[in-house]
């Protein structure tokens, strides 16, 4: 089983899928100008997660508008900042409509945002300027703009590099992905599930390692009548809130009733980062279902 999956991981199916969501570690920054007519600006939030406006000028706290408020189960207004936390009642590709007001009258008064939900990307850090930035803020935003071109650069040449690599055992190889030791297995079918997704039946899950990869295979079937499910995105994260570099999702089949399918989830993870137990979170295109795996360890590699 542990080479036949390898042989999968180097193939490049057809059937691959990845999730190109990538918000970077710095601050999200937006601008507003007193002389242009701004559109509602899209902030990316997520149930459980914080999501903090920062604003380079006073606020009305008491004419901020919050469509849905009681679906936020934090809403922390400060003099300049706002502090959102969506509760587990939001659904992935909803949306909520904020208008904030300034204090000082000047224009523009007020700023709209419309706020989208992600199942796991909530963007954590979002400036608002209405005022002329400093220059200190445009030499860190280029500095992100900098370190993000280095990302896609290296993202660019591996994609290149496998894209040119033979495929099976050899494909392992070439890459670096495999060693002498080749690929370490283990069953993991008693990993748990969150109580909100009973819709999904899992047969087996198992855990996967090699010199500098790691993969997660699960065959699941939907349990109750509904639209077949397809996995867009992934993200493997350990307690501490570190996460694996997803490379590929690759699914059989899209997962309908009763019709046990195989996905297959495969990550970048160097020895010193595979800390676990993971989470393992999925989530489709546009619907509200996401699946989350929990207690996901990985062989101890030699």
């Amino acid at each position: 089983m542990a080479i036949l999956l390898g042989l999968l991981l180097a193939s490049g199916a057809a059937t691959a899928q990845s999730e190109a969501l990538y918000f970077g570690p710095g601050a999200r920054r937006i601008e507003f100008s007193p002389e242009e007519v701004q559109a509602a600006s899209e902030i990316v939030i997520s149930a459980g997660l914080s999501t903090t406006l920062l604003f380079d000028v006073d606020l009305k706290r008491e004419d901020v508008e919050l469509e849905g408020r009681d679906r936020f189960e934090l809403v922390d207004l400060g003099q300049t900042t706002l502090r959102l936390v969506p509760s587990s009642r939001v659904t992935a590709a909803e949306t909520f409509r904020l208008v904030v007001h300034f204090r000082d009258g000047a224009a523009p008064v007020s700023a709209s945002f419309l706020l989208r939900v992600h199942p796991v990307k909530a963007q954590p850090l979002v400036e608002v300027y209405r005022r002329r930035r400093t220059v200190a803020t445009y030499q860190q935003e280029v500095r992100e703009l900098r370190a993000e071109l280095t990302r896609v650069k290296e993202e660019n040449a591996r994609v290149v590099a496998e894209h040119e690599a033979p495929a099976g055992l050899a494909g392992l190889i070439s890459t670096g992905a495999m060693d002498e030791h080749g690929v370490l297995g283990s069953n993991m079918s008693k990993v748990g599930f969150l109580d909100a997704e009973k819709w999904l039946t899992p047969s087996l899950v198992r855990s996967y390692r090699s010199t500098a990869r790691v993969a997660v295979e699960t065959k699941l079937a939907i349990t109750a009548s509904g639209a077949p499910w397809r996995a867009k995105g992934a993200m493997l994260r350990n307690k501490a809130g570190a996460e694996l570099k997803v490379l590929r999702i690759w699914q059989e089949q899209p997962i309908s009733d009763e019709e046990f399918k195989l996905l297959v989830v495969e990550a970048e993870a160097p020895a010193a980062s595979v800390q676990g137990p993971f989470s393992l979170k999925l989530w489709e295109a546009d619907g509200p279902r996401t699946l989350t795996l929990r207690n996901i360890t990985f062989p101890e590699w030699p």
